[in-house]
């Protein structure tokens, strides 16, 4: 179907469901808030909320907390047509992209460290499994906490923790659909009731059929999920949520630099590097469930049980751009076969490695409560918790079929390799059991003192591509934690803090003398001085200077056959400064607004060529800035824009070569409108109205480093009707 016909068939769909109907909505139920995080919500048009529960600090308002975290709300994800993470870390300057190519699941980096895909990323508070395209439809709110989470996490990277909170049951009944610039077609409907007054319901499901600005990259994805609430007593509460996912599109390789020196120019963003027309979409299968159960003892102490699943199953094939080796520029050698030809040659490799399977399974028992000891208050949390997590994989499939060029109007068609994966083994095995506790205590009217930790077992197996075992490790570590929080004023909270982490040592790449070995664990350590001022009950400010250190892990140069050996020596450190302003600044005017200036170093290390310049992908200066603006003398409309700035970001590992800084421009409109008594609510969004080229990503997988171009002017239509 001609593209230029699709907008205009939704449209009929569009009006042609105007005239549905459902029940009144009953009187609502009691909600309440499953995550442990504290924190500022980031709204579209609503003054952010002051009191969350807190969980790696304890509970206390956003002022007492002592860490810097952001919440961005279900008002703006649906403002600004949020899809896939890529875009979320776009609206918060402390995030950015870590190797998210469009097609396949993505990473984001917190504070320039990326996000380990085991343990970084949370629904309801519980690990799941980070390769997958994590679906929005089913969540209220998105939780960043930012910096060591050693307590909340146990063994993890250093950079945060990015939350997802489920919606809860209620009475609403909304029906979305959408287009965009390029005729993809989007269905969703969001259902909830309580069948009687102590059991409710919510119902998710989307139906989504992309076309993508890069070609041959269409997609299509499918979306159920279900929430329950059981209210069993007054005291006594079971929530449950269960989500399924199916998706399937081609995953777009990224750029390198030529040469391993010079960016690629000329770049067509809408060009499919590698295209073949045997190449499969990649197919990713995801299920997550989650239970809590929390029980109310009286009025001071409470018992949260929760366990958590979440399974992943990606068939990853790829026609996949990477390197010169067989390139004639590269073939003698004085090239390096890790990164394009001088003259924008690459090579293309069959790539297929189906049945990778992933499963995360966690259980936690936790008590809170308070006491009093004289003139000291306690709010306490003690509890245990077991984490496992394993993949299965079969051998890969990894065959170089022919070499193309960046330039090339239409990609060479080559013919496939003849080989076929492996068996199905079990690749690693890690589990976790760990006790944790907090005590945050009340010094007379103006201190806390919050003190804690984690001690953590960690016994991990790992297996090569015939299952062999290759590793077992184990340790044990107590990550403690501690903060002090000192109320200057009504309005002002200032506070300082320390927490301990570790996480596990990377894998050395193929091209380095220790091929596939793992480091060892490393430990991180982190400090953080912060200050929270409620302007307003509308607007709430904050600012945070933080320090993070851990070993440095990179591949050295030495005398070695493959000339690098894979290493943990010296330090990395990252010290930055976070602003943020996010709430209502004037009538019918909301900002969500933040800065983040960052310093990354290795220092110590023995190899001069890596310090004294900012390490790979973490731009030194990043702001984001988004506004919403209700016209005073058209209620019903609403203007809506961002920008989003990062500076000049480091593509080699000696600082030689440089993304250039970008800035970019989103536009929208929202309009409310009552259509036979239910409200409908049209939303337009052009994100890139300029049409600027930038390279949103300079990251790295398996020790490569990729580059990926930031997309071209988006404009994006959708309409919720309220049945």
């Amino acid at each position: 179907m001609n593209r230029c016909y699709r907008p205009a068939l939704l449209t009929v769909a569009l009006c042609a469901a105007l005239p549905l109907y459902a029940a009144d909505a009953a009187p609502d139920a009691a909600e309440r808030s499953p995550t442990d995080l504290a924190a500022v919500r980031v709204q579209a048009h609503q003054a952010p909320a002051e009191t969350v529960q807190a969980g790696s600090f304890g509970s206390g308002t956003w002022k007492d907390t002592p860490a810097s975290l952001a919440v961005l709300d279900r008002t703006l994800l649906d403002s600004r047509q949020v899809r896939t993470l890529s875009e979320l870390a776009s609206h918060d300057a402390s995030l950015g992209d870590s190797y998210a190519p469009v097609g396949y699941y993505q990473n984001i980096a917190i504070r320039g460290f990326p996000l380990d895909t085991g343990t970084g990323y949370r629904f309801n508070g519980l690990s799941t499994t980070g390769e997958q395209r994590l679906a929005l439809e089913n969540i209220e709110r998105v939780e960043i906490l930012k910096g060591e989470a050693g307590l909340a996490a146990g063994v993890m990277a250093p950079g945060g923790i990015i939350n997802y909170v489920g919606k809860r049951p209620a009475e609403v009944r909304n029906l979305t659909l959408g287009t965009d610039a390029e005729g993809s077609r989007y269905a969703a409907i969001d259902a909830g009731h309580w069948l009687t007054p102590r059991l409710g319901v919510r119902v998710n499901a989307a139906w989504d059929d992309s076309d993508s600005y890069i070609e041959h990259a269409q997609g299509r994805r499918n979306f159920y999920s279900l929430a329950a609430d059981w209210l069993i007593s007054d005291r006594s509460r079971l929530e449950v949520d269960a989500s399924y996912q199916t998706s399937a599109q081609r995953s777009a390789s990224g750029y390198q630099l030529l040469g391993a020196t010079t960016l690629p120019r000329g770049v067509d963003r809408e060009h499919m590097l590698g295209y073949q027309p045997w190449q499969r979409p990649v197919g990713i299968d995801s299920t997550n469930l989650t239970a809590l159960h929390t029980y109310q003892f009286n009025a001071r102490w409470q018992s949260r049980v929760s366990a958590g699943y979440s399974r992943s199953v990606i068939d990853d094939n790829v026609a996949f751009a990477y390197g010169c080796y067989y390139a004639a520029q590269c073939a003698d050698g004085s090239v390096p076969g890790n990164y394009f030809a001088p003259n924008g040659d690459y090579d293309i490799y069959d790539y297929r490695s189906p049945d990778d399977t992933r499963r995360n399974l966690e259980a936690r028992a936790e008590l809170r409560g308070s006491v009093d000891t004289g003139r000291i208050a306690h709010e306490l949390s003690l509890g245990v918790d077991r984490f496992e997590r394993t993949i299965d994989k079969r051998r890969n499939v990894n065959e170089y079929v022919g070499t193309a060029n960046i330039h090339d109007a239409q990609v060479p068609v080559f013919a496939p390799s003849p080989l076929q994966p492996g068996p199905s083994v079990r690749r690693l095995d890690s589990a976790q059991t760990a006790f944790f506790a907090m005590d945050r205590m009340q010094l007379g009217d103006d201190w806390q003192w919050l003190a804690g930790g984690r001690f953590v077992r960690l016994d991990e197996r790992a297996f090569d591509k015939r299952g062999t075992p290759e590793r077992h490790s184990t340790l044990s570590r107590f990550l403690p934690q501690t903060a002090l929080v000192w109320k200057a004023s009504e309005a002002m909270n200032v506070y300082a803090s320390y927490v301990r982490g570790i996480s596990l040592g990377q894998e050395a790449p193929f091209w380095t003398a220790n091929d596939g070995a793992f480091l060892a664990p490393v430990l991180s350590r982190q400090t953080e001085v912060g200050l929270k001022y409620a302007a307003t009950d509308a607007l709430m400010l904050g600012a945070a200077v933080f320090r993070t250190a851990q070993p440095f892990q990179y591949a050295k140069p030495d005398d070695s056959d493959a000339g690098y050996t894979f290493v943990a020596e010296g330090q990395q450190t990252h010290t930055g400064l976070e602003l943020t302003a996010n709430g209502r600044v004037a009538e019918g005017l909301v900002l969500n607004a933040s800065v983040s200036a960052l310093q990354a170093r290795a220092r110590d290390t023995g190899t001069a060529l890596y310090e004294g310049h900012q390490l790979v992908n973490v731009p030194k200066r990043r702001a984001s800035l988004h506004a919403d603006y209700t016209l005073p003398f058209a209620p019903a409309l609403a203007v809506t824009g961002g920008w989003r700035y990062a500076s000049a970001n480091a593509a080699t590992v000696d600082g030689g070569v440089r993304a250039p800084a970008y800035h970019v421009v989103d536009l929208g409109l929202r309009f409310k409108q009552v259509l036979g008594d239910h409200p409908v609510t049209w939303n337009l969004a052009v994100d890139n109205v300029f049409n600027r080229f930038y390279w949103r990503d300079t990251g790295s997988s398996a020790g490569d480093y990729y580059l990926f171009p930031g997309a071209p002017r988006q404009a994006r239509l959708s309409v919720t009707f309220g049945l």
